[in-house]
């Protein structure tokens, strides 16, 4: 019987659905969106609300540690602005370019045979556009993003009427897994960001911590890149019984997932 059967027919694993989040996740911080959208929140405040050029920096540090993000903490503070306006300037001048198509990361998730849904804090756009540029966006079956978790906030009277929700709120967690209707404790949740990995911990999910292999207190798993899951968690693709069964398993299944992701990354 071939051992490698079980990997792509009737397989056993301990996950039905894997939830990705997207930007520093799936591509590299050092593709320099972050910092780029930095630059663009710091040109906003100068910009739109009339901040000290030599200020913004410092106030964008302290609306994200007190509100979550400074959109949130704008319209918490009653500045007048609204998530199109804002996601339009932070995002809608981003070098998009510099997101190459990932070939690797295509297979990889090509493989998996579980529910894979992206989990951003991020617009619809930017995540479309993100996606689109990876060449991933047809491997997930959903896109839980900013106006998935904030349904309402176009309905406010004044902006800070309606809280701006975001991961690592509680809230944001429960809407999450309110649309994807899953069970957290077979769901795993990647995402670079600990506070994000606490708060999925918290909501019962399985957590890999994405950026270092040093997992944090919350972090069942973590992995320098998501490609790394292949080894660090092969129990995606089979249970561990069957790995304890047959020693075989596992040996076919890197084999297998090494083939796939020996592809050469495509340059754009």
């Amino acid at each position: 019987m071939d051992p490698c059967g079980k990997i792509s027919h009737g397989f056993s694993s301990p996950f039905d659905c894997i939830i990705f989040d997207l930007d520093d996740t799936l591509y590299s911080s050092k593709t320099g969106i972050g910092e780029a959208i930095k630059r663009n929140i710091d040109d906003l405040l100068v910009e739109k609300f009339g901040f000290e050029e030599s200020k913004a920096s410092s106030l964008r540090i302290e609306l994200f540690k007190t509100y979550g993000s400074s959109l949130a903490g704008l319209r918490a503070l009653g500045y007048d602005i609204t998530a199109d306006d804002y996601h339009s300037f932070v995002h809608g001048r981003l070098p998009y370019d510099v997101i190459k198509p990932d070939l690797q990361l295509r297979n990889l998730l090509l493989s998996i045979k579980q529910h894979k849904i992206i989990f951003t804090n991020s617009d619809r756009i930017h995540a479309m556009k993100a996606l689109d540029r990876l060449g991933i966006r047809d491997c997930f079956e959903q896109i839980i993003c900013f106006e998935t978790i904030n349904p309402k906030l176009d309905k406010a009277t004044r902006p800070d009427e309606i809280p701006v929700v975001l991961k690592p709120s509680p809230e944001a967690m429960k809407i999450a897994l309110e649309v994807v209707k899953v069970d957290p404790r077979r769901t795993l949740f990647l995402d670079d960001s600990p506070r994000n990995i606490a708060a999925g911990k918290n909501v019962g999910l399985r957590t890999v911590l994405v950026g270092t292999a040093m997992k944090t207190m919350e972090a069942d798993y973590a992995v320098e890149t998501v490609t790394n899951i292949v080894k660090v968690i092969p129990e995606i693709w089979y249970s561990k019984e069957e790995e304890e069964e047959d020693e075989k398993m596992m040996s076919c299944v890197i084999s297998e997932m090494d083939s796939a992701l020996a592809t050469t990354t495509v340059g754009a």
